[in-house]
């Protein structure tokens, strides 16, 4: 059983609770901050959950392996700092504050013996972590490309980072918006009321991190879109990865094309249950979903792998995303928009979070 507590009671703190409810043999939610009382009292009637008003009422309260800080960026760090104060390790939610001068500020804080983590989940997401098996599986050769169009700002360029395997290298950015009419899309709220048109902002920006190029392509709308398609490109000197299409030069030289291939229980007549069981590549597994029978979703799949990961981290295991990696993929997404903002390019340069 993995018992942790929340701070914050937004869109993103129900994500963690619907995994504890989904896998209530696995995880534990043993309280969260939610400031506003009646609000907490309806939490408490839907999910079952202990609340508290303030953060210190949480501490003085709960006993709990981790704490994830589920808040704006923008009071991110100050929480973060006061659980890890009183000995709480802490998974803080993307990104760990708001901008370069308050990410160093926040890196600088933090203490070696402190165990935070920050819960970026893509490169968690079950299609994601499959391709990434497959890149350091080496049967794409030495990628040198990756082009994302399937999450916005730090998430994207913590894809790109991962599929390059670039580190903390400076890299030169161009960028620009394109802005276009589309159709009422959907919401955290839900299908639109009407046909009308609204604007859709696309950014495409250029990364070079020396012979390597990431290409980072997203529009406002894709997350929830009907009509706006995910498309990911991953490019090898053997072979490439086009969305879920695989191409590969054996060592013999012998070209395959094959696929990655989804399995889910629950289609067609299948009486296992409703949720993925993993991905895989002709005979080959890239990916078993370890969290079954729940019926999650991708992102929430993603998650829940972040709170496993963080469990374990607490326990002696492995850091799995650093301050230091969220704070570089944050960094670099703020000069994307310095220079769609400035109509022309600019280069990054090594943060002191790097050396950590």
């Amino acid at each position: 059983m993995i018992t942790f507590a929340i701070v914050g009671s937004g869109w993103r703190s129900a994500f963690f609770l619907r995994i504890a409810e989904q896998l209530p043999k696995m995880f534990r939610v043993a309280g969260m901050v939610v400031r506003d009382e009646a609000k907490g009292q309806a939490f408490e009637r839907r999910w079952g959950v202990s609340t508290y008003r303030s953060v210190q009422d949480l501490i003085d309260h709960v006993d709990a392996s981790f704490v994830v800080v589920s808040v704006p960026r923008e009071v991110a760090p100050e929480i973060t700092v006061q659980l890890c104060e009183k000995g709480f390790p802490v998974l803080c939610e993307t990104p760990p504050a708001k901008d370069l001068p308050e990410l160093i500020a926040f890196n600088r804080l933090l203490q070696r013996d402190w165990k935070v983590q920050i819960a970026e989940q893509y490169i968690f997401q079950p299609s994601h972590a499959a391709r990434l098996s497959l890149v350091k599986s080496g049967r794409m050769g030495a990628v040198q490309q990756a082009q994302v169009s399937v999450a916005h700002d730090y998430h994207g360029v913590s894809l790109l980072r991962n599929f390059l395997g670039i580190g903390y290298e400076d890299a030169t950015i161009h960028a620009f918006a394109h802005h276009a009419p589309i159709v009422q899309s959907p919401d955290r709220d839900g299908p639109p009321k009407d046909l009308r048109l609204q604007d859709s902002k696309q950014v495409v920006a250029t990364l070079r991190f020396g012979d390597k190029l990431a290409v980072y392509d997203f529009t406002d709308q894709q997350y929830f879109s009907w009509i706006r398609s995910p498309r990911m490109l991953i490019r090898g000197d053997r072979g490439e990865i086009n969305n879920f299409e695989v191409k590969y030069l054996t060592d013999t030289g012998s070209p395959v094309a094959t696929r990655l291939h989804r399995q889910d229980a629950g289609h067609d007549g299948n009486l296992e249950g409703f949720y993925l069981k993993g991905i895989s590549l002709g005979a080959e597994s890239l990916y078993e979903n370890e969290f079954i029978p729940g019926r999650l979703s991708d992102d929430e799949i993603a998650v829940a792998t972040c709170l496993k990961k963080m469990d374990a981290y607490v326990k002696g295991g492995p850091a799995f995303y650093s301050v230091a990696e969220a704070s570089q993929d944050h960094y670099l997404s703020l000069l994307i928009h310095q220079a769609v903002d400035r109509g022309e390019s600019v280069v990054s340069s090594r943060q002191p979070w790097a050396s950590s």
